[in-house]
Protein backbone atom coordinates (compact mmCIF):
# COMPACT_ATOMS: atom_id res chain seq x y z
CA UNK A 1 0.00 0.00 0.00
CA UNK A 2 1.46 3.59 -1.19
CA UNK A 3 0.85 5.32 2.50
CA UNK A 4 2.02 8.65 0.23
CA UNK A 5 -0.60 8.82 -1.64
CA UNK A 6 -3.50 7.55 0.99
CA UNK A 7 -2.30 10.91 3.20
CA UNK A 8 -1.95 13.16 0.41
CA UNK A 9 -5.75 14.02 -0.22
CA UNK A 10 -6.16 14.72 3.84
CA UNK A 11 -3.25 16.61 4.26
CA UNK A 12 -4.63 18.66 0.89
CA UNK A 13 -8.25 18.73 2.41
CA UNK A 14 -6.67 20.22 6.03
CA UNK A 15 -4.43 22.75 3.93
CA UNK A 16 -7.67 24.06 2.40
CA UNK A 17 -9.97 24.09 5.53
CA UNK A 18 -6.65 26.33 7.66
CA UNK A 19 -6.52 28.51 4.82
CA UNK A 20 -10.20 29.08 4.67
CA UNK A 21 -9.92 29.87 8.79
CA UNK A 22 -7.43 31.77 8.53
CA UNK A 23 -8.63 34.28 5.54
CA UNK A 24 -11.61 34.60 7.98
CA UNK A 25 -9.06 36.08 10.66
CA UNK A 26 -5.95 37.15 9.26
CA UNK A 27 -5.84 40.51 7.47
CA UNK A 28 -3.06 42.81 6.81
CA UNK A 29 -3.59 46.55 7.78
CA UNK A 30 -3.21 47.71 4.07
CA UNK A 31 -6.34 45.58 3.30
CA UNK A 32 -8.26 47.68 6.39
CA UNK A 33 -10.46 50.00 4.78
CA UNK A 34 -10.81 53.71 5.88
CA UNK A 35 -10.77 54.29 9.46
CA UNK A 36 -14.50 56.12 10.40
CA UNK A 37 -17.69 55.31 11.51
CA UNK A 38 -21.31 54.99 9.70
CA UNK A 39 -24.87 55.28 11.27
CA UNK A 40 -27.27 52.11 10.96
CA UNK A 41 -30.70 52.39 11.18
CA UNK A 42 -32.96 48.94 11.66
CA UNK A 43 -35.96 48.62 10.96
CA UNK A 44 -38.96 46.13 11.61
CA UNK A 45 -42.17 44.92 9.73
CA UNK A 46 -44.37 42.89 9.91
CA UNK A 47 -45.51 39.76 7.20
CA UNK A 48 -49.11 39.06 9.17
CA UNK A 49 -50.66 36.15 10.20
CA UNK A 50 -54.35 35.66 11.50
CA UNK A 51 -53.56 35.53 15.00
CA UNK A 52 -54.68 38.47 17.28
CA UNK A 53 -51.37 38.85 18.80
CA UNK A 54 -47.98 37.35 18.38
CA UNK A 55 -45.50 38.63 21.07
CA UNK A 56 -41.59 38.19 20.82
CA UNK A 57 -39.23 38.74 23.29
CA UNK A 58 -36.39 40.38 21.87
CA UNK A 59 -32.89 40.39 23.97
CA UNK A 60 -30.49 42.24 21.55
CA UNK A 61 -29.42 42.73 18.22
CA UNK A 62 -25.75 42.69 17.17
CA UNK A 63 -23.87 42.93 13.75
CA UNK A 64 -21.44 41.79 12.09
CA UNK A 65 -19.41 44.23 10.18
CA UNK A 66 -16.69 43.46 7.65
CA UNK A 67 -14.56 46.52 7.79
CA UNK A 68 -11.77 45.14 4.89
CA UNK A 69 -11.44 46.79 1.64
CA UNK A 70 -13.18 43.82 -0.51
CA UNK A 71 -15.69 41.91 1.61
CA UNK A 72 -16.28 39.15 -1.59
CA UNK A 73 -12.72 37.96 0.35
CA UNK A 74 -14.71 36.47 3.08
CA UNK A 75 -17.49 35.08 0.98
CA UNK A 76 -16.28 31.37 1.97
CA UNK A 77 -15.89 32.27 6.23
CA UNK A 78 -18.08 30.05 8.43
CA UNK A 79 -20.83 32.34 9.05
CA UNK A 80 -23.26 30.10 10.95
CA UNK A 81 -20.24 29.39 13.69
CA UNK A 82 -19.42 32.81 13.88
CA UNK A 83 -22.74 33.62 14.96
CA UNK A 84 -22.81 30.73 17.24
CA UNK A 85 -19.75 31.32 19.26
CA UNK A 86 -19.36 34.87 19.20
CA UNK A 87 -20.59 35.82 22.79
CA UNK A 88 -18.03 33.09 24.13
CA UNK A 89 -15.48 35.78 22.67
CA UNK A 90 -14.85 39.57 24.26
CA UNK A 91 -13.90 41.01 21.14
CA UNK A 92 -12.73 39.81 17.26
CA UNK A 93 -8.68 39.73 16.84
CA UNK A 94 -7.13 42.98 17.12
CA UNK A 95 -6.43 41.87 13.04
CA UNK A 96 -9.40 40.80 11.81
CA UNK A 97 -11.57 42.94 9.58
CA UNK A 98 -14.79 41.29 11.17
CA UNK A 99 -15.74 42.72 14.07
CA UNK A 100 -19.27 42.72 16.04
CA UNK A 101 -21.53 45.63 17.07
CA UNK A 102 -24.05 45.59 19.45
CA UNK A 103 -26.99 48.00 18.04
CA UNK A 104 -28.09 49.02 21.94
CA UNK A 105 -31.85 47.48 20.79
CA UNK A 106 -33.92 47.94 24.12
CA UNK A 107 -34.81 44.57 25.66
CA UNK A 108 -38.53 43.96 25.57
CA UNK A 109 -41.63 41.97 24.27
CA UNK A 110 -42.61 43.39 20.96
CA UNK A 111 -46.11 42.91 19.71
CA UNK A 112 -45.24 42.09 15.85
CA UNK A 113 -48.81 42.04 15.01
CA UNK A 114 -49.20 45.96 15.38
CA UNK A 115 -45.80 46.15 12.26
CA UNK A 116 -48.36 45.49 9.92
CA UNK A 117 -49.18 47.22 6.39
CA UNK A 118 -46.53 49.49 5.81
CA UNK A 119 -46.12 50.64 9.54
CA UNK A 120 -42.09 49.94 11.05
CA UNK A 121 -40.50 49.91 14.37
CA UNK A 122 -37.16 51.27 14.81
CA UNK A 123 -35.30 48.84 16.54
CA UNK A 124 -32.04 50.85 16.43
CA UNK A 125 -30.49 53.84 15.28
CA UNK A 126 -26.57 53.63 16.13
CA UNK A 127 -23.20 54.56 15.01
CA UNK A 128 -20.29 51.59 14.90
CA UNK A 129 -17.93 50.89 12.37
CA UNK A 130 -17.22 51.66 9.06
CA UNK A 131 -17.08 48.74 6.53
CA UNK A 132 -20.31 45.98 5.18
CA UNK A 133 -22.76 44.03 7.43
CA UNK A 134 -22.39 40.57 6.46
CA UNK A 135 -24.64 39.45 9.27
CA UNK A 136 -27.33 40.33 11.88
CA UNK A 137 -28.05 38.46 14.93
CA UNK A 138 -31.31 38.65 16.94
CA UNK A 139 -31.19 37.12 20.31
CA UNK A 140 -34.09 35.56 21.59
CA UNK A 141 -36.22 35.31 25.07
CA UNK A 142 -38.45 32.77 26.57
CA UNK A 143 -41.45 34.71 26.78
CA UNK A 144 -42.71 34.37 23.69
CA UNK A 145 -46.38 34.20 23.04
CA UNK A 146 -49.31 33.48 20.46
CA UNK A 147 -53.16 34.61 20.86
CA UNK A 148 -55.35 32.95 18.90
CA UNK A 149 -59.00 33.73 19.31
CA UNK A 150 -58.20 35.41 22.59
CA UNK A 151 -56.15 32.85 24.69
CA UNK A 152 -53.19 32.89 25.24
CA UNK A 153 -50.71 30.59 24.09
CA UNK A 154 -47.02 29.78 24.92
CA UNK A 155 -44.28 30.08 21.55
CA UNK A 156 -41.69 27.88 22.33
CA UNK A 157 -38.33 27.58 20.48
CA UNK A 158 -37.62 24.01 19.22
CA UNK A 159 -35.98 21.91 22.17
CA UNK A 160 -32.49 21.40 19.35
CA UNK A 161 -33.05 25.41 18.18
CA UNK A 162 -30.75 27.85 18.88
CA UNK A 163 -32.62 31.53 20.96
CA UNK A 164 -31.00 33.74 18.36
CA UNK A 165 -31.56 34.28 14.82
CA UNK A 166 -28.79 34.71 11.67
CA UNK A 167 -29.68 37.40 8.92
CA UNK A 168 -26.94 36.54 6.53
CA UNK A 169 -26.27 39.17 4.48
CA UNK A 170 -24.44 39.53 1.25
CA UNK A 171 -22.83 43.10 2.26
CA UNK A 172 -24.19 45.15 -0.06
CA UNK A 173 -28.08 45.34 0.88
CA UNK A 174 -28.36 48.17 3.24
CA UNK A 175 -29.56 51.37 1.22
CA UNK A 176 -26.75 54.47 2.07
CA UNK A 177 -29.33 57.40 1.67
CA UNK A 178 -27.20 59.68 3.18
CA UNK A 179 -22.57 59.21 3.57
CA UNK A 180 -21.92 56.67 5.71
CA UNK A 181 -26.04 56.76 7.38
CA UNK A 182 -27.66 53.52 6.07
CA UNK A 183 -30.60 51.73 6.74
CA UNK A 184 -32.68 48.16 6.93
CA UNK A 185 -35.72 46.88 7.11
CA UNK A 186 -36.70 43.23 8.12
CA UNK A 187 -39.88 41.72 7.61
CA UNK A 188 -40.87 39.36 10.04
CA UNK A 189 -42.63 36.40 7.63
CA UNK A 190 -45.20 35.07 10.67
CA UNK A 191 -46.84 32.77 8.35
CA UNK A 192 -43.38 30.72 7.64
CA UNK A 193 -41.71 31.37 11.55
CA UNK A 194 -44.82 29.99 13.73
CA UNK A 195 -45.86 26.45 13.58
CA UNK A 196 -48.98 24.67 15.74
CA UNK A 197 -48.28 20.97 16.28
CA UNK A 198 -50.88 18.46 16.04
CA UNK A 199 -51.19 18.83 20.54
CA UNK A 200 -51.83 21.93 20.06
CA UNK A 201 -48.54 23.51 21.37
CA UNK A 202 -47.28 26.37 18.78
CA UNK A 203 -43.31 26.46 18.24
CA UNK A 204 -41.37 29.93 16.78
CA UNK A 205 -39.12 29.50 13.95
CA UNK A 206 -38.26 32.81 13.04
CA UNK A 207 -37.96 33.44 9.89
CA UNK A 208 -36.66 36.94 8.11
CA UNK A 209 -36.58 38.82 4.86
CA UNK A 210 -34.52 41.67 4.88
CA UNK A 211 -35.36 44.38 2.34
CA UNK A 212 -34.74 48.53 1.12
CA UNK A 213 -37.45 50.43 -0.07
CA UNK A 214 -36.33 51.93 -2.93
CA UNK A 215 -35.15 48.66 -4.37
CA UNK A 216 -38.24 46.66 -3.93
CA UNK A 217 -41.93 47.41 -4.60
CA UNK A 218 -45.08 48.01 -3.20
CA UNK A 219 -49.34 47.08 -3.59
CA UNK A 220 -52.00 48.72 -2.30
CA UNK A 221 -55.40 48.98 -2.01
CA UNK A 222 -58.88 49.02 -0.10
CA UNK A 223 -61.10 45.71 0.78
CA UNK A 224 -64.70 46.22 1.63
CA UNK A 225 -66.57 45.16 3.72
CA UNK A 226 -64.84 44.47 6.89
CA UNK A 227 -67.31 41.78 7.37
CA UNK A 228 -65.58 39.88 4.58
CA UNK A 229 -62.51 39.21 6.77
CA UNK A 230 -60.29 39.27 3.53
CA UNK A 231 -56.77 38.38 3.60
CA UNK A 232 -54.56 39.28 0.86
CA UNK A 233 -51.67 37.37 -1.33
CA UNK A 234 -49.67 38.18 -3.90
CA UNK A 235 -47.11 35.46 -5.61
CA UNK A 236 -45.29 34.51 -8.69
CA UNK A 237 -42.68 32.26 -9.23
CA UNK A 238 -39.70 33.95 -7.19
CA UNK A 239 -42.05 35.80 -4.48
CA UNK A 240 -44.29 35.95 -2.01
CA UNK A 241 -46.32 38.27 0.44
CA UNK A 242 -49.18 38.07 2.57
CA UNK A 243 -51.10 40.99 4.60
CA UNK A 244 -54.53 41.15 6.32
CA UNK A 245 -56.43 44.42 6.09
CA UNK A 246 -56.62 46.91 9.02
CA UNK A 247 -60.21 47.97 10.54
CA UNK A 248 -60.42 50.18 7.32
CA UNK A 249 -59.69 47.52 4.72
CA UNK A 250 -56.67 49.33 3.59
CA UNK A 251 -53.60 47.09 3.28
CA UNK A 252 -49.81 47.65 1.73
CA UNK A 253 -47.48 44.64 1.06
CA UNK A 254 -44.22 46.22 0.36
CA UNK A 255 -40.25 44.64 -0.30
CA UNK A 256 -42.05 42.83 -3.30
CA UNK A 257 -39.30 42.17 -6.39
CA UNK A 258 -39.96 43.33 -9.74
CA UNK A 259 -42.72 41.98 -11.83
CA UNK A 260 -45.62 40.03 -12.47
CA UNK A 261 -47.54 38.80 -9.57
CA UNK A 262 -51.19 37.46 -9.19
CA UNK A 263 -53.30 38.83 -6.57
CA UNK A 264 -55.94 36.03 -4.61
CA UNK A 265 -58.53 37.76 -2.20
CA UNK A 266 -59.75 34.87 0.36
CA UNK A 267 -62.89 35.96 2.51
CA UNK A 268 -65.23 34.42 4.64
CA UNK A 269 -68.76 35.02 5.76
CA UNK A 270 -70.20 33.87 2.58
CA UNK A 271 -68.41 36.29 0.84
CA UNK A 272 -66.65 35.73 -2.88
CA UNK A 273 -63.24 35.58 -3.14
CA UNK A 274 -61.43 37.44 -5.65
CA UNK A 275 -58.12 36.83 -8.27
CA UNK A 276 -56.53 39.38 -10.01
CA UNK A 277 -53.91 38.49 -12.55
CA UNK A 278 -50.97 40.50 -14.69
CA UNK A 279 -50.49 42.90 -11.91
CA UNK A 280 -46.92 43.95 -12.86
CA UNK A 281 -45.03 45.73 -10.47
CA UNK A 282 -41.70 48.04 -11.19
CA UNK A 283 -38.89 48.89 -8.36
CA UNK A 284 -39.35 51.85 -6.00
CA UNK A 285 -42.86 52.13 -7.82
CA UNK A 286 -46.27 51.52 -5.52
CA UNK A 287 -48.81 49.94 -7.25
CA UNK A 288 -52.76 50.99 -6.45
CA UNK A 289 -55.25 48.56 -7.18
CA UNK A 290 -57.79 51.04 -5.73
CA UNK A 291 -61.52 49.87 -3.66
CA UNK A 292 -61.93 46.21 -4.35
CA UNK A 293 -65.29 45.18 -3.24
CA UNK A 294 -66.15 41.78 -2.33
CA UNK A 295 -69.95 40.25 -3.19
CA UNK A 296 -72.01 37.79 -1.53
Amino acid sequence: MNKTNTFRPLIALIAIVAVTFIACKKNSSSEFSAVGQQTVSLYMTDAPVAYDQVLIDLKSVQVLIDTSKNTRKNDTCNFERMGDDHHNRRRENKDSALVWEDLGVSAGIYDILKLRNGVDTLLANKTVVNGAIRMIKLELGTQNAVMVDSVVYPLQLPATANPYVLVKLKGDELDEYLPRKSRLWLDFDLANSIIKERNGQYYLRPYFKPFVVKNTASITGVIAPADAKATVTVYNATDSAFAIPNRDGKFKLRGLKEGSYTVIINSANGYASKMINNVEVKTTKEVELGMITLTK
